[in-house]
């Protein structure tokens, strides 16, 4: 079974007290009694996880028939984050009041909001228990929160690059992409016509490409060749890339989306994130990227030794963060072997 549509949970009243009429985009795969496996996608990822033959989802390598994440025995449900702009509520949409898109009106939201709505959604597909939860980046985010949240709705979480805050480091990076896109004159207060008409969109997918892997993959890859007299190879790279976003991404769902990025720390209001790891009840896998430089891996380390149950592995890689996208031969039995571990396929009901 495969299956790609949307489905509405109502009203959903987020951490700051405002509320919000919402529906999720998702794709949902394999059979509808097998148990569950949520994905949670990154920054600019979207409910397409597996995709199709024509155009293969972000984590087709690690997800489908017969792959490490075997949609023959698992049921893969990936929701477009509420904020999103491949279908969910975000600032595309519809205000109901004003009857025009949110834009930049679209209100903040955290992390804790995203898990929340896509709870209501499993609710509403019928779904009550779910083998594990997977994501990596921003999904790894979402993964750990569903572990706070929701700690009896699931037996296993997979944290791929992700740690349990999100570090001054990183919310540096993220503040260079914000200042970026809302200092361009052609965000025009977020009432732009296109995003790719917002070059400051672009500037803020460069800032963080330079994140995402390695300074050794940069130099391996581009070894300070030219592309033609005043441009280097990997500046054309990077204007690629930047380009390449704004085509397909929405520059206030960004916006949104970083700040909620900003807005992560599971201790918050926890008293503390070893606190709050500590009471997490579903076994942990932590997998680390050697060379991640928001995420590093004594961080997720330390987060798993912080859990009663968990284990770490340390994938290495010259990838850096961009690890949990590629290169599925190096980690993706990790998960196999974890998801069959002390249980039959089957013994967990989705229902």
């Amino acid at each position: 079974m495969k299956q790609s549509t949307t489905v509405s949970i109502g009203k959903l009243t987020l951490e700051s007290g405002k509320e919000l009429d919402v529906e999720l985009a998702y794709e949902r795969c394999g059979p509808l009694d097998a148990p569950v496996i949520l994905v949670c996608h990154a920054l600019t990822g979207n409910q397409y996880s597996i995709g199709n033959e024509k155009e293969p989802g972000w984590w087709s390598g690690l997800i489908g028939s017969g792959k490490y994440i075997d949609t023959n025995h698992w049921q893969v449900i990936t929701f477009n984050v509420l904020g999103g702009c491949h279908g969910s509520t975000g600032p595309l949409s519809d205000n109901p009041v004003e009857r025009e898109p949110y834009r930049a009106s679209f209100p903040a939201i955290t992390i804790r909001d995203i898990v929340h709505a896509q709870r209501k959604a499993l609710y509403q597909l019928g779904i009550r228990k779910l083998r594990a939860v997977i994501g990596g980046s921003l999904g790894g985010m979402q993964v750990l929160e569903w572990g706070l949240l929701y700690p009896d709705d699931m037996e296993q979480l997979f944290v791929l690059a992700s740690t349990p805050s999100l570090s001054d480091y990183g919310i540096a990076f993220n503040r260079i992409g914000i200042a970026a896109i809302e200092g361009d004159p052609n965000y025009k207060n977020g009432h732009y016509t296109f995003s790719h008409e917002v070059k400051g969109f672009e500037v803020a997918r460069m800032a963080g490409m330079v994140t995402y892997r390695s300074p050794k993959l940069f130099s391996q890859r581009f070894q300070r060749k030219s592309q033609s007299a005043d441009l280097y190879s990997v500046e054309s790279y990077l204007h690629y890339q930047g380009e390449k976003l704004a085509k397909r991404f929405d520059a206030n769902s960004y916006l949104v989306l970083l700040k909620a990025m900003n807005s992560h720390d599971i201790g918050r209001d926890r008293g503390g994130w070893m606190r709050a790891a500590s009471t997490i009840k579903a076994h942990v896998i932590g997998i680390a990227f050697e060379h991640d430089l928001i995420y590093p891996g004594e961080e997720i380390q330390a987060f798993i030794e912080a859990v009663s149950n968990g284990i770490f592995y340390n994938v290495p890689t010259d990838f850096g963060h961009d690890g949990f996208l590629v290169e599925f031969e190096k980690w993706g039995h990790f998960i196999q072997h974890q998801l069959k571990k002390n249980i039959g396929v089957g013994t967990c009901p989705n229902r």
